[in-house]
């Protein structure tokens, strides 16, 4: 019991189309919900593979049913969880500093200076960006 008593609770971020549940460590009542299985090192940023097919996944998850949500954990869910979702915010057009800023709004205490700085540096291609005319229907005028 108390080895769950530090352990924040799962959090949900939605930005666009894309949700996002950031958690700890699945039980094994929940691990076959978990769909892939990506390690990598604690405290760490990902490996450029994981990235790809991390991205790759969500773009398909998201285009098939957007507004999904996809559920990211690791051990304390402050890390590589974190991680992984501020990625995909920047991939879907957010500033990295607009991504760690709304991840720690819900997270505090996520992503340690070595993850902020891989942040910081990564360079988006622009892999999330969809173009759904329900989302953004309020917020243009075709002429």
């Amino acid at each position: 019991m108390l080895a769950n008593m530090n352990r924040p609770a799962p959090v949900e971020l939605c930005h666009k189309n894309m949700r996002f549940l950031i958690t700890h460590n699945p039980t094994d009542s929940t691990l076959t919900s978990f769909i892939e299985d990506w390690p990598f090192d604690d405290g760490a940023p990902p490996p450029s593979k994981l990235v790809d097919d991390w991205l790759s996944l969500l773009k398909k998850k998201f285009q098939e049913e957007p507004g999904c949500c996809v559920a990211v954990h690791c051990v304390a869910g402050l890390g590589r969880a974190p991680v992984l979702v501020a990625l995909a915010l920047i991939e879907s057009g957010m500033k990295y500093e607009d991504a760690i800023q709304l991840i720690r709004q819900k997270r505090r205490g996520a992503i340690n200076s070595k993850q902020l700085t891989y942040l910081e540096k990564y360079r988006s291609k622009h892999r999330l960006r969809f173009k759904d005319s329900h989302a953004h229907k309020n917020k243009c005028c075709i002429m």
